[in-house]
């Protein structure tokens, strides 16, 4: 399963994570998330990857 989320350096040590999708900011507790620094990029990277992972076998599931 491809991930949805990934980072995008903005400039030393400030990250986007973004929707590989749809080239957009990924938003996480309604905030975007732009401007973050690596350690937390890369933590927010893989909470939203696992979420939507779980989102995607659920979704198959019901189906």
């Amino acid at each position: 399963m491809a991930n949805r989320y990934a980072l995008r350096m903005d400039e030393p040590n400030s990250w986007t994570v973004f929707d590989v999708f749809t080239g957009q900011p990924a938003e996480f507790e309604q905030k975007p998330t732009v401007g973050i620094r690596t350690r937390r990029a890369e933590k927010l990277v893989a909470q939203l990857n696992s979420q939507d992972a779980q989102r995607r076998e659920q979704a198959g599931r019901t189906s």
